[in-house]
Formats: structure tokens, C-alpha cells, sequence
């Protein structure tokens, strides 16, 4: 029942961001916007004894970020987070609430939108040391932070609702510009 509920409560979040009614776009849209694309993305909140696991990678280590990634034709968000998480880290998750959901346009070209899951089981990813991880080239860097550490976290308002220990709500916040 609680699988069901998380769902409703997704659609509704997507029915935000995309409109009630997506399909009202004119038929030229897609043909006078020939190299933009949207994306979706998935990421985990881990936060265990206080402290969040965030990754950097390769291509700019000026921030931190949430391990997860693209989702993939025909994945749920579920699953993709899932894959992300052990291919990043080695470690399946187990998912909680869908508690944020943010979009942005990067390089005026992407139309991004992401989700953030909870995970449960947060003592699991205290040691990664060994673990089988896929995708770990993917990663320059695996930290936890305290909310009071001086690092940047992207998007921004979830850094400031981290630092301000505001990330856990009854509901899922949009975040988006």
C-alpha cells in the first residue's frame, strides 16, 4: 500500500513539473527544438549519524553531488537509482520516500529533471572499502558530510536544507528554478 501511495505521489510530482496535460504542445515544438532534449536523473539520500554521502566527479570536482544518474528507456525512477547506486557504490539500497524532485536547464540544450530517494539502510555504505563497484570511474571522490563542513553541494537548496538539517519532510519538495 505505502509502494501505491509513493507512486500517486509521483505522478503528481511529475504532473508539476510537466503540466497536467504535456501533450498540448503544439506539433512544431519538437521540430523548432531539433537539439534539445530532456533528461531524467535519479539520486540517493544517504545520511547516516548525521552525515551525507555525496560524490564528486571527474569532470568538475568544484561541488558534491548525490550518487545516482541517468535513467534509463523504460526504467522506473526506483530502479534506476537502485542500478546507479551499485554500480557507483556496491551496495543495494533500499528506498524510502521520494522526498525531492528538482529541474534545470543546462547548456541551454537539456531540460534536466531529478529525483531524490531516501534510503533506509544507511549503515551499509559506511564502509565501501572492497566492495564490487562498476562504475567507480565514474566517481573522483566518495565523502561523507557533516552539515556544518564547508563544501559545496549541488543543487544549492538542498545543500542549505542539509546544512540546515531540513532534508526529511512529510512531503516531496520541488526544488527547481
Amino acid at each position: 500500500m505505502a509502494a501505491l501511495a509513493q507512486l500517486v505521489e509521483l505522478s503528481v510530482v511529475v504532473r508539476a513539473v510537466v503540466g497536467s496535460n504535456p501533450t498540448r504542445r503544439p506539433k512544431s515544438y519538437m521540430q523548432t527544438e531539433p537539439n534539445k532534449k530532456f533528461v531524467m536523473k535519479c539520486r540517493a539520500i544517504i545520511v547516516h549519524e548525521g552525515k551525507l554521502l555525496v560524490v564528486s566527479h571527474p569532470h568538475d570536482t568544484s561541488f558534491y553531488a548525490l550518487p545516482g544518474g541517468h535513467l534509463e528507456w523504460g526504467e522506473t525512477p526506483q530502479a534506476c537509482v537502485r542500478r546507479e547506486v551499485v554500480e557507483e557504490l556496491g551496495v543495494e539500497p533500499e528506498l524510502g520516500r521520494l522526498l525531492y524532485v528538482n529541474t534545470y536547464l543546462e547548456n541551454s540544450r537539456k531540460h534536466v529533471t531529478e529525483f531524490f530517494f531516501e534510503v533506509l539502510n544507511s549503515a551499509d555504505f559506511v564502509h565501501l572499502e572492497g566492495r564490487e563497484r562498476t562504475h567507480a570511474f565514474e566517481l573522483q571522490a566518495i565523502r561523507w558530510l557533516a552539515p556544518e563542513d564547508d563544501a559545496k553541494i549541488l543543487p544549492e537548496q538542498f545543500g542549505a536544507d542539509f546544512r540546515g538539517r531540513r532534508i526529511f519532510s512529510d512531503s516531496t519538495r520541488y526544488i527547481g528554478k
